[in-house]
């Protein structure tokens, strides 16, 4: 541990309520086992990169192919070509796709497209929500209720960057309009999580979506739809086939690849073909498309197309979520549970649904910490957030007699939990 920077190899790896990480040794559908061979219902699911499960088999036998044809990296194949294809005939916005490697890099490039394609320079963005560790997204507000300059959420952040940044609160329509006012022909992009899953999960208000495109289109804005966490969670063209709003760009990741390392930039084709090499926009890397995690991508997607799919995952999501509320009514924990399709949040200590940031960021993180090793006791894995609000989540591998399992330790934690706040 000592040779490890921070005892972690990447900061959220940490689990504050452990006080160390929490080891593995491997996964199995919708399981993980630890150091001692002890098996877990992971609640987590890989931050919610494992929507199919962990060591999913047609995942695993496109890994192996991969292998066989040498581990090409730094290649252009035809299984590119696929992919591409079969990412613009399910996602809304995409005509054009671009593939990277990380989350935090296609959100990078979908902002340089934005802001070549309008000359402008300046980014709005949603208090708390999530885009990557880089430094345009790297600003908070003092007051997420207000509309104050941003300051810098991470150490090493120039505070001059603060100037090119507008924070305005999530599903706040007025605050959104007077920041369009107020910087009128210097907003490049206006870049959202279109379910704010980073927080848990709190939807847009209805027609907020519908709100954002009008306006956008109406300024001259290019509008990004980050869909990292929200891609193929509800629906197959992820939440903006599921609002009915389709943005100028968006980014995909996490899950469509299973668990590998892949990154997507979707979107118009008049805004991507400014990419380089057509167009001046700086774009490439030695690992975009790693032919493993462009085979592991193609076998996801033909997992996720399978017809019904997702009108099952979201009645066994419906089902977890409203008896999990039920559990927690009826032991008298204060908490409310909201979830779309495969992902969720617990916001302990309030019974009132949680549509801002501040809200969320305000409940009871002591009970929190209470209820989650509560759980990792009996055999149900919930990571943890420092000072974040934090999401939680299932997969396809989650029958609904796994589901009902990790509610009978839900149940026998919150009856303590109970127990405890009577004494």
């Amino acid at each position: 541990m000592t040779s490890l920077a921070a005892g972690v190899t990447a900061g959220l790896r940490y689990h504050p309520y452990l006080g160390h990480p929490f080891y593995v040794s491997r996964g199995q559908g919708p399981y993980l086992y630890d150091l001692e061979g002890r098996r877990f219902v992971d609640l987590n699911m890989a931050n919610g990169a494992a929507l199919l499960g962990h060591g999913h088999p047609d995942v695993a036998e496109a890994v192996q192919a991969g292998l066989e044809a040498g581990i090409l990296t730094a290649s252009e194949t035809e299984h590119h070509v696929r992919l591409a294809e079969t990412l613009c005939r399910i996602v809304p916005c995409a005509e054009r796709v671009r593939l990277a490697s990380t989350g935090t890099e296609a959100t990078l490039v979908a902002v340089r497209l934005a802001r070549h394609a309008t000359g402008r320079g300046k980014l709005l963005l949603f208090a708390g929500h999530y885009h990557g560790l880089a430094e345009p997204f790297l600003f908070r507000s003092a007051d997420p209720l207000g509309e104050g300059a941003p300051q810098p959420a991470s150490g090493g952040v120039p505070v001059t960057y603060a100037n090119d940044v507008v924070i305005v609160p999530w599903n706040d329509a007025e605050a959104f309009d007077r920041a369009l006012v107020r910087h009128r022909g210097e907003i490049a992009a206006v870049i959202c999580e279109p379910v704010h899953y980073n927080a848990g999960c709190i939807p847009p208000q209805p027609g907020f979506l519908s709100y954002l495109r009008a306006r956008t289109r109406d300024e001259g804005i290019v509008l990004i739809f980050d869909e990292v966490l929200s891609g193929f969670r509800m629906a197959l063209g992820g939440a903006q086939q599921y609002f009915g709003v389709t943005p100028d760009l968006c980014t995909l990741a996490k899950a469509v690849a299973n668990g590998l390392p892949l990154a997507v930039i979707c979107g118009r084709t008049d805004l991507m073909e400014h990419l380089s090499p057509a167009g001046p926009v700086a774009h490439s890397g030695t690992y975009s498309g790693q032919l493993l995690s462009v085979l592991a991508a193609i076998a996801t997607l033909r997992a996720l197309q399978v017809p019904g799919l997702y009108e099952e995952l979201n009645r066994r999501a419906e089902r977890f979520y409203a008896r999990f509320q039920e559990i927690l009514d009826l032991s008298g924990v204060p908490a409310r549970v909201q979830g779309l399709g495969a992902r969720f949040g617990i916001y302990f200590g309030r019974r009132e649904p949680v549509i801002t940031w501040s809200q969320a960021m305000a409940c009871d993180q002591s009970l929190h910490r209470r209820f989650v090793l509560g759980c990792i006791e009996r055999g149900l894995f919930f990571h943890a957030y420092r000072g974040l609000p934090g999401h939680a989540g299932f997969s396809l591998a989650h029958t609904d007699e796994v589901l009902d399992h990790a509610l009978t330790v839900i149940e026998d934690v919150a009856r303590q939990l109970a127990s405890q706040l009577e004494d």
